[in-house]
């Protein structure tokens, strides 16, 4: 990623001013380098001791010399930090300026904004917060300003920022709850431990009683505070190692933060699909931030356990299902189409057995039969969760099931028993051998009429000159030929808001007419509440436009 991170302190006696800088230094290429990759020769004649560049272009020996503790991180003769990423090949350097004079310019302009009260005041209340802020010619500013404790401050607090510069305003936006997330580790750690060192130093001489008893003598306190008013933040944390720390942690945030999204080449409209996940990440995340910043520390919501826990059942050791062939194989044909009806009919499928990582194989290969949207799972749990709550559950075997979901024919039980005695040893090829599945369900309807889908699906299957992924392909067209049709039936039907007969006639054109037409439409009514958010939106914008624009 094309940005860099810096750590900025406004000095009581010199204003902004940066204290520490990351960069990343791409490899060399014949093309010419982007602004935050440009690598400048080691032996060029840089100005550490003041603001820099700034001071040289001032011509100010004076002002160059004006640099106080607080101000400063590393010594003038200090080399600096380096971290090199063996996958790519890029440095991470730090030290307290940026190496470019162009880069220097940006991140002090960021810096001094990022401590203005003209931009924090209005936007952070008591001045502590996110911000974002910059343009196209000096870039964009991801920045964050908090308080560190001081004994020996004004207000008993100094005032720092750390600030992500980068040209990329959508990239740098996208990764709010990201970089928010991120940095807030790190701002609460750096104020932990000040605020520790400060109770320390309170406890040994209380400041505000120094304060009170220096009004009746009005030439002290000003004379007390000149040497105390610019205390490094190392002396403010005595973190001994705290530069080294600061550079880690900057370091991981430039490759994570680059890593995390990448561009990718579509070809045509995006997806129903790559729709949902993009919008699900999104709420992730938000929900995320808003789990960390609320109090009583830091928890992961539900739906972020469920999936570390399925991930963990996943990575365990043990056989599961390879593919939709594979799991028809270990069911029966006359099975495994009543467990794919049932979830094609977005009933409750529920897999319960002393296997996570099977059951979660299972779900896997299944889900695969839906659009995203349509998906909403928890892989292993140690009780019943209700119908709307998830269409794939799966239980430990001593969890008992509710009478009426056992009555219900909108639910399917597939009961995963070991068979005894079997001295081959689990593997993937031996499921059958392994285990017994045990099918139930109060569903009187007939399953081998339709929908149409399946039926396609199952011809497939059964074909063994067709290989694993020439299915997947096949599955795959199937359900964009299927959500096409549920994208026209949701114009017609919610959108438009046409009849009965009407709609009947569109099912006719679509095909779904005729043996398991029952099937079909089932299948597509439970198919459109997978629909994406930006989809429906984007219909009900077009509709409102076409209503106004007549009288227009």
């Amino acid at each position: 990623m094309n940005a860099l991170v810096a750590l900025c302190h406004f000095c009581e006696l010199h204003g902004p001013r940066t204290l520490f800088c990351t960069e990343a230094l791409h490899p060399p290429s014949p093309s010419p380098s982007s602004l935050a990759g440009v690598e400048v020769p080691a032996d060029r004649d840089v100005d550490r001791d003041g603001e820099g560049l700034t001071m040289r272009a001032n011509s100010s020996a004076t002002q160059r010399g004006e640099m106080c503790e607080g101000c400063r991180s590393l010594p003038a003769s200090h080399p600096g930090f380096m971290s090199v990423d063996d996958e790519t090949g890029i440095r991470f350097v730090s030290h307290q300026h940026p190496r470019e004079p162009q880069l220097f310019s940006v991140v002090r302009q960021a810096c001094v904004r990022s401590l203005s009260c003209e931009v924090t005041g209005d936007v952070c209340p008591g001045r502590e917060g996110p911000i974002f802020f910059g343009d196209e010619q000096h870039g964009f500013v991801f920045s964050h300003t908090f308080f560190i404790k001081d004994s020996l401050a004004r207000g008993f607090q100094r005032w720092y920022s750390i600030v992500m510069v980068a040209m990329d305003r959508i990239y740098l936006i996208n990764s709010w709850p990201f970089l928010l997330r991120h940095l807030r580790l790190t701002i609460q750690s750096l104020q932990s431990t000040a605020l520790k060192v400060f109770d320390n130093e309170q406890g040994v001489c209380p400041q505000r009683a120094v304060r009170m008893n220096s009004v009746f003598s009005p030439a002290v306190f000003p004379h007390q505070r000149s040497g105390n008013a610019a205390r490094s933040l190392t002396s403010l944390t005595q973190h001994p190692n705290l530069w080294a720390s600061l550079h880690s942690s900057f370091s991981w945030l430039l490759k994570a933060c680059g890593s995390r999204l990448t561009e990718k080449l579509l070809e045509g409209a995006p997806t129903e699909d790559t729709l949902v996940l993009i919008e699900r990440q999104t709420e992730q995340e938000e929900e995320l931030s808003c789990w960390e910043g609320a109090e009583g520390g830091i928890s992961k919501p539900q739906g972020q356990q469920l999936d570390s826990q399925a991930a963990h059942d996943d990575e365990s050791p043990g056989p599961k299902f390879r593919s939709l062939r594979h799991l028809r194989q270990a069911l029966g044909p006359a099975d495994f189409r009543q467990v794919a009806w049932h979830v094609l009919m977005g009933n409750q499928v529920i897999w319960r057995g002393a296997e996570p990582r099977l059951i979660q194989s299972a779900f896997t290969v299944l889900k695969a039969l839906l659009p995203v949207g349509c998906v909403c799972s928890i892989p292993y749990s140690a009780h019943y969760e209700e119908a709307y709550k998830c269409n794939f559950l799966g239980l430990s075997p001593d969890v008992a099931i509710p009478a009426h979901v056992i009555s219900s024919e909108f639910s399917v039980l597939v009961d995963v028993s070991s068979e005894k005695g079997c001295p081959s040893p689990p593997t993937d090829d031996n499921i059958c051998s392994l285990y017994q599945f045990n099918m139930s369900s109060a569903n009187t309807q007939p399953t081998d009429r339709g929908p149409t889908l399946l039926n396609k699906l199952e011809v497939a299957l059964s074909n063994e000159n067709l290989s694993v992924d020439v299915v997947s392909h096949c599955l795959l067209c199937l359900k964009e030929e299927w959500m096409n049709k549920v994208k026209v039936l949701f114009k017609f039907s919610k959108v438009d808001g046409r009849g009965r007969e009407d709609t009947q006639k569109v099912l006719a054109l679509l095909g779904t007419t005729g043996p398991g037409e029952e099937d079909n439409v089932r299948l597509l009514k439970f198919w459109m509440t997978g629909l994406s958010k930006t989809y429906k939106s984007h219909l009900m914008s077009a509709v409102r436009g076409g209503e106004r624009s007549p009288g227009q």
